[in-house]
This record gives C-alpha cells, structure tokens and sequence, in this order.
C-alpha cells in the first residue's frame, strides 16, 4: 500500500534538485504552501543549493504581506525563472517584494502568463500533450507580437507563438513539464488522499500533482493535519495519495491571507449577511453603483478587483443579495466576494470549483458579464490593467484577466477617470470637481495592452467603461459618451480630459440622481431574459395528444 513519506519542511526541501522546474499551486495567501517554500530558502541559506529553480505559479506567486509565497526562494542563484499568472503587489510596502526587485534588476528571467492558460498549460503537461492552442491573449501583451509575456530585457522569447491553424490566428503556449509540484490541503491520512474541507478552494493542485507525477516527478503536500489511513470521505478527497510523495504537517497554516480560519468561505458555515460591513459613502461607493446598473437578476457575472469589488456588497445593502450568481476565478460560485487582501474567496458560497474547472466556464464565455478595473483607456477601446510604467512592482500582473476577457459576453470595466491626487466629493446633488487628477486614464495608446479593443469589436463583444464622470460605451465609429453625471461639464470635465476625441451619443442622458443619494434604495435589477429555449416552451402550442 503507497505511503508517503512525513518530512519537515526543511527536510522536504531537499526532494528538490538543482535546475528542477518547480509548480507551485496557490493564490496569493490563499492555499499557499508557505512552510515549504520557507523549507526551500532555508535550505538555499545553509547549502547554497537548490540552485537555478525555473517555478510555474498558475495563479500568484505570493502576497503583500511580509515575506511570503515566491519571497521565500526569491533569491539570486537560487532562482532562474519563474512563470506566473500574478505577482505579489504591495502598494503599502516600503520596499517592494523580492521577486520584483529581482525583476527590475535583471536577476531573473519573468514571465507573466494568464492564469487559465498556464491551468491548461499544467494539464497538456499531465496528459503528455505538446501545448495549448488559445485565443486568450491574442492582441494582448502575452501576444508575441507584444512582449511574449516577457517582463524584463533578461527574458528569453520562448514558451509561446503566434500561429495559423485552419485559417485563423491562435497563440500556441508550450506545456512545461514539472519535475516537483508543491500543493496544500487540509487534512492529508497516512496513504496521502486529501481533503481541502477548511480551504477557500483547492485552486489547482490536482492539476499540478498530475503533471508532476506524471511524468517521473515528486509531489509535496503541506497540509494542517494528519488523519488515520482510509479515514476520509472518498467524496471529499480531491486529490488521491497514490500522487503524493511526501507530506509535510503545518498547523499553523493559514487560511488565506492574515485569515486563520474563517468557516464562512469554506463552506461550513453560513455567516448572517448582516455581519458584512456596510460600504461607507464615498466617490467609489456611488460609481459602484452605477456599475452596478449594468446587472441583470438571474445573471451569472465575474467579478475582478478593484471599485467593481464593491458591488456584491452594495446588492446585499440594497437587499438584492442572491439576485446575481458571482464567479470567481479562485473557484467560488455564488455568495458575497469578499474585499482587499481576502479578495478570491467569497462569503457563503454556493460551490466551490477547482480553479482549472472554473477558468473553462470563464474562457468560455459561459456567464453574462464581467465587471473588471483599469489603468489606461486608449482610442481604441484597448486596456491596460497589468503595467504602471512609474510603479511596477505595485502591479499584480494578468491574472485571469485575459481568460476572462476572450469570450465574455459583455464587459464592464469599472474605475476612476483620472488619476493622481484629486478633490472630487460627491452628494445628493451630484458631482464636484474641485481639483481633477493631473492625469487622465484616457490616453492615445495605452503603455502595455490586456486588453484588445478591436479584438472585442470584430467578436462583437459589448463593451462598457462606467467612471466616477461619465459612461463610455465601445462602438464602431470610437469611444462614445452614453451618460454623464450631474455636475459634470461635458466639455470641460470629460472630453477635454481625453487624450483623444470621444464620440458624443445622440442619446446622452444624466445618471440618475438616486445614485448620488446616502442611504438605501438606490438600486433596481430587471430580470435577465430566460434561455431562448425556456422562452420558447412559454409559447409553443400544445400538441393534440397531450393532457390539458
């Protein structure tokens, strides 16, 4: 019968050789095997070795909350590469993290993938298959057209191309095949099954175990405790032992990041609403609002960071929580997202889906909207969200974004539209421009592209971006203006703020007034229309022989 081996930290470090590629399965603190990436860099300090590690992070590397993650090994000598959907960021940090130091100064070659596709990516791997042929990205950064991905001038091009196949560009991303995959449960028995019951999600990790194990490799799982051998639920393992090497028992484990254990967003247990904090009146709070407008009940929507974070929240002030299926690329199905440095996980969950699952619902277009930030707006429609030239290391990378994006639906880009100090205030009335920001979102072309405007028009994707200011809509002859708010000049606050010229909608309207109101009752969602199938059965005629 496979038994694992149980091992320290610092003794599961050794399991790693010189030159390995290394998968690590994680979301910023979220399902992070912390203590073995310590065990690493640990072992890097006393021996110098392992040395010229390539590590694959579908997801993100680490968080912003000291030295976590890909910090721990994020030292010159023992990195060469790495391959990330996300980055930590930490724009309250002093000093930016590690790894982004070795960015900046060259001391590793850095790619930024998008987290669904480097999911496949671990997949094609498992199943010995030479790649992943994708749309996600093409137009984009990730375009070799681009960058390739590349994120310094230390960065080989590799790992991704653009080519033809039956008449139609694709991007074709090369499987890597792990030699080692780090992953975390919560309960591991002593045959190495696993169960993830006190996890947010399990992320990636059966995808990553497979792709290691394989193809020759070691598994390592850091779980919170040890349970007798054939003890578990056989419907809750989600990975089988027969993958795991070697285990590695850290109780201390959290949950998420600065989180211990919140039941909440595991599933077993389900948290009043009322225990969720009202969002304070502010200029974000009114823009997610109108955001917020674009809903429709019964919808299924993503949701990324940023203001648009705001709005499950909102919908539960207002009374309307359950009025929208929230999905997020962590693995959460239905419940309350949750804000700042816990976003991924949400209150009260409906499911909770392996990311890789999840990220085929995504880019496929499987939901209705997507409600999402951004840096820069360009003539074109296309979006920055990933680069700020004059603070990189703040920037957390694609993410799922670029899944996202490729067959949502409608789009709904969410954010303020200048940026730097400003003093903008917002009452019943309105809207004030005191001081506007000394630099406008909306610039002629946008420094690195994650989004591709032109792209959406030809797929005929519905394109929104809602400010603090005003509404733009995406359209063939340009940007247009749809809505302003009240207070706002057209000409002095909107389009002279442009780096470009925005088309003006012969339908120009105000935004309504309630949404610029404190207090509750400021929103309504009609319903989304049923399935044209559904529909149908509403009007089709009985036939003769069915009962009445």
């Amino acid at each position: 019968m496979h038994t694992p081996e149980i091992l320290s930290a610092r003794r599961a470090a050794d399991l790693v050789a010189d030159g390995d590629v290394v998968a690590v399965s994680s979301s910023s603190g979220l399902g992070c095997p912390d203590a073995v990436l310590a065990g690493i860099g640990e072992r890097f300090a006393e021996t110098a070795s392992p040395r010229n590690l390539t590590t694959l992070h579908p997801i993100a590397a680490g968080d912003m909350s000291g030295i976590k993650g890909i910090d721990h090994i994020a030292r010159p000598g023992l990195l060469r590469r790495v391959v990330a959907g996300s980055y930590p960021s930490g724009p309250s940090r002093a000093e930016p993290p590690r790894i982004w130091q070795m960015i900046e100064n060259g001391e590793v070659e850095a790619y930024n993938f998008p987290s669904g596709v480097l999911f496949q990516m671990h997949r094609a791997a498992a199943a010995k298959q030479p790649g992943v042929f994708t749309k996600v990205g093409l137009g984009s950064f990730v375009d070799p057209t681009e960058t390739g991905g590349r994120m310094n001038d230390a960065t080989p091009e590799r790992f991704v191309r653009r080519t033809e196949l039956d008449g139609e560009e694709w991007l074709y991303f090369q499987a890597i095949t792990p030699d080692v995959a780090i992953i975390r449960a919560t309960t591991a028995d002593e045959r190495g099954n696993l169960t993830f019951e006190e996890e947010a999600s399990p992320l990636g990790a059966l995808d990553l175990a497979y792709a290691a194990h394989n193809n020759g490799g070691i598994v390592i799982a850091q779980v919170k405790r040890l349970a007798e051998g054939g003890s578990l639920d056989p419907q809750a393992v989600r990975v089988p032992g027969i993958l795991v090497d070697a285990l590695v028992v850290a109780p201390e484990q959290l949950q998420t990041t600065q989180t211990v254990y919140d039941p909440a967003i595991s599933g077993q247990l389900r948290r009043p609403l009322s225990a969720l904090a009202p969002v304070p009146f502010s200029l974000e709070k009114v823009t997610a609002r109108r955001a917020a407008c674009e809903l429709r009940t019964g919808e299924t929507v993503n949701l990324g960071f940023g203001i648009s974070a705001l709005v499950p929240h909102l919908l539960v002030e207002e009374g309307l929580a359950g009025s929208v299926s929230w999905v997020i690329e962590q693995g959460a199905v239905g419940g309350v997202p949750l804000l700042d440095f816990v976003f991924g996980v949400a209150q009260n969950p409906d499911a909770i889906m392996q990311s890789a699952d999840q990220f085929t619902l995504l880019q496929g277009g499987g939901f209705h909207r997507t409600m999402l930030s951004f840096l820069e707006i360009d003539q074109h429609g296309s979006v920055n969200v990933h680069h700020l030239p004059t603070r990189r290391h703040v920037t957390a990378g694609v993410g799922g974004f670029a899944d996202i994006v490729s067959h949502a639906p409608e789009i709904v880009f969410v954010g303020s539209f200048t940026a730097g100090r400003r003093d903008i205030t917002v009452d019943a009335t309105g809207l004030h421009i005191r001081a506007d920001g000394p630099h406008t979102k909306l610039v002629k072309r946008v420094t690195s592209p994650t989004f591709s405007g032109p792209r959406a028009l030809g797929k005929g994707q519905k394109v929104t971006y809602v400010t603090e200011r005003a509404v733009l809509e995406l359209r063939p002859e340009g940007l247009t203006v749809t809505e302003l708010a009240p207070g706002v000049d057209l000409e002095h606050d909107v389009l002279a703020r442009s780096q470009f010229p925005l088309q003006v909608s012969d339908q120009l309207k105000m935004m309504d007034a309630r949404l610029f109101r404190p207090g509750r009752g400021c929103l309504t969602l009609s319903a989304a229309p049923p399935h044209p199938r559904i529909a149908a059965l509403g009007t089709a005629q009985p036939r003769p022989d069915e009962d009445h």
